[in-house]
């Protein structure tokens, strides 16, 4: 995730850390010189087909709209990750506190630290990585999950087993088993985002509809624009892949791209607050490097 502050007008203009326009260059710059090499054969070898731009212009509006549409789902899938994860931080810090005052003294550490090991070892499934190393430092000696079927609903299962085998009866298990139940829902909704992308069908059809565009456009600046028609193609270009790429990753909220969520900062701040309940000094925040907080 990109955290700067707020650029003056010639860092805006140049600015490419966190932009899509390094990922779509090379797009921009083949349609460029076909639109070049499109008015070339016009002037200098043979008359091309010269066509209206109201069509275009028609054409234009609805995929915008379109492109407008499908980024406006992507964001919310972004925004219900981040949710998620808010409510995760909200949920851990609240278990910390409720361990400390249900659990006896002497039981009290084991739970928070399967904590620890869950929370990292949802963020690894979450990223699809291929290692569980962060989340099983925090587990005791013997103790490895890197086997279970799902690692951070086995973490969650020996801390549900923890509290039911040391928890007094009444309020004190109800309100624990509560607290690791709001967790679970909150991880199952962001299993959710990350298991069901957006509909393939939406990517194929804005694929297809931006080249088909661009490739046409050319033909309707023609005779108006002449030379200057290899920029206007340039700049629709931006425009119509560079929405398209941000879609595709704010639909991915989970993932390590820049504009993914900061999901290694989120870990530590757990880590902050319970580690604190543990009377365990704790390690300072992240920070971003290069504007870039992972």
């Amino acid at each position: 995730m990109i955290v700067r502050h707020k650029p003056g007008f010639l860092e805006l203009l140049i600015a490419t850390h966190g932009s899509v326009l390094p990922r779509i260059l090379p797009r921009i710059l083949a349609l460029t010189a076909l639109a070049a090499l499109l008015v070339w054969l016009d002037g200098s070898l043979l008359a091309l087909p010269h066509t209206n731009a109201a069509p275009f212009a028609v054409f234009g509006v609805a995929l915008s709209l379109f492109l407008g549409f499908r980024n406006n789902a992507a964001y919310d899938r972004w925004w219900e990750g981040r949710r998620l994860w808010g409510q995760l931080v909200a949920d851990m810090r609240a278990l910390g506190r409720e361990v400390v005052m249900f659990q006896p003294e002497g039981h009290q550490r084991r739970p928070l630290r399967l904590a620890l090991a869950f929370i990292h070892l949802h963020r690894a499934n979450l990223r699809r990585l291929s290692h569980y190393d962060d989340g099983h430092t925090w587990l005791e000696d013997g103790e490895d999950l890197r086997d279970a079927p799902h690692p951070p609903c086995a973490a969650l299962d020996l801390m549900a087993r923890d509290v039911a085998h040391h928890a007094p009866d009444g309020f004190a298990k109800k309100a624990l088993s509560e607290r690791i139940g709001s967790i679970a829902l909150a991880q199952a909704g962001c299993e959710r985002i990350a298991a069901t992308p957006l509909p393939f069908v939406y990517t194929l059809l804005v694929f297809r509809t931006t080249y088909l565009y661009c490739l046409l456009f050319p033909f309707a600046l023609l005779e108006g624009a002449g030379w200057m028609t290899p920029l206007f193609v340039a700049i629709i270009a931006y425009v119509f892949f560079g929405l398209a790429e941000v879609t595709e990753e704010l639909s991915n909220p989970f993932g390590e791209t820049v504009n993914g969520l900061p999901l290694d900062a989120m870990c530590r701040t757990i880590e902050i607050s319970l580690l604190s309940q543990l009377g365990e000094e704790a390690p300072a925040p992240l920070k971003p490097v290069g504007y870039y907080l992972s």
